[in-house]
């Protein structure tokens, strides 16, 4: 079959849920025998003259770097090139870029769209962009062939708001590695193995970072806080989020890949999730594949990962974050074996079987 897909950034190497979960997946649809597109914005491609990544061609079509523009823009493009290359399949990820759904039917597209999770509800979106965001996730909902959703909070809404009760759960992955033997990075970082706790994500608001270095300032530990990520478009808030974290001497690393994350992951203490807003948090599911101990908040998206009870704090409660975290400390620290849950349930093989009979079933 070929398949074409939007609504990504783009890979390799670039960070973001739906852009690690592209990753991982459409190189295994193509060693299944499929063809595979995987359509690109401009902005974030440093290589331009590499075309396929694993078996998965690249196609680099313009979009404006610009927070409310890009996904509308570049999707808009996306569709004109997929109605030119008419693929068995165009597979759109995210509410915003399923907007444009009814256009791709309009052009005689079968569309599988992946809802990630209600977008609109991060709390960097003003009223306009939430309207256009719900507005691509009822349009793609109701319009779409088939529809994908990565857990069942997201099924749940769909069913409750649009009566679309035939979407397929279909769950993101995570490999499981081998942990680093190096420590270079780290150390370039005045990182020490099992001294320091991490946090992953984008610097926006709803990943609930600034809660987080409050928390960290009011305990007395040891422990190094390390923020992994940074903002996709420089706003005020990502600029008093650095300050913050620099002045509690909290390390910056930027946003890191490959052996640098590896690293980072390999030697932590406790890793900390204290997001007002996930679908469903493959930095979460990173975490758990090296078994470190994880403290999240208790958000639907979290709690359907179905952790213990100690692993969760009260949402937005900086207190009971600073408590939870000492309380982390204390414990043994020894690694919690998660080997099953992943093998079993955020195995990306059987995530691309399962994506693969989705796209069988258009043809039927």
């Amino acid at each position: 079959m070929k398949i074409i897909v939007l609504g990504t950034r783009g890979i390799p190497n670039i960070l973001g849920g739906v852009e690690t979960h592209s990753e991982q997946l459409y190189p295994r649809i193509v060693t299944e025998g499929h063809n595979v597109t995987v359509i690109t914005r401009t902005p974030y491609v440093v290589d331009k003259t590499v075309n396929v990544y694993k078996g998965v061609s690249l196609k680099h079509i313009y979009a404006p770097k610009l927070k409310s523009l890009e996904a509308i823009v570049h999707t808009f493009l996306g569709v004109l090139y997929a109605a030119c290359k008419r693929p068995d399949v165009l597979h759109i990820h995210a509410v915003g870029p399923m907007l444009l759904t009814p256009l791709a039917r309009l052009f005689g597209l079968k569309v599988v769209v992946t809802n990630h999770g209600p977008d609109y509800d991060r709390q960097k979106w003003g009223k306009a962009a939430k309207t256009l965001l719900k507005t691509g996730e009822r349009f793609g909902t109701k319009t779409a062939n088939k529809v994908i959703v990565i857990s069942n909070v997201i099924n749940n809404i769909l069913k409750k708001k649009y009566h679309r009760n035939d979407a397929l759960l279909i769950y993101n992955g995570v490999n499981i590695p081998e942990r680093a033997t190096q420590s270079d990075y780290i150390q370039s970082k005045g990182l020490e193995r099992d001294k320091y706790l991490i946090a992953v994500g984008r610097f926006v608001k709803e990943k609930g970072f600034s809660d987080l270095i409050e928390a960290y300032k009011a305990i007395n530990t040891p422990y190094k806080l390390v923020l992994v990520g940074d903002a996709d478009h420089e706003t005020s808030y990502s600029k008093h989020l650095k300050k913050q974290a620099i002045e509690a001497g909290i390390v910056l690393t930027g946003f890191i890949k490959g052996e640098a994350l590896h690293q980072v992951f390999s030697h932590a203490r406790l890793f900390i999730m204290p997001s007002y807003h996930e679908g469903l948090p493959i930095a979460l599911l990173e975490a758990m594949s090296y078994n470190l101990d994880v403290l999240v908040s208790n958000i639907p998206a979290n709690l359907e990962v179905a952790l213990e009870d100690k692993h969760y704090f009260e949402v937005g409660n900086i207190k009971a974050l600073s408590k939870s975290i000492l309380n982390a400390l204390e414990s043994s620290g020894a690694l919690i074996d998660n080997s099953r849950l992943m093998h079993d349930t955020y195995n990306w093989d059987i995530i691309a079987k399962k994506t693969i009979e989705v796209y069988k079933s258009l043809k039927s």
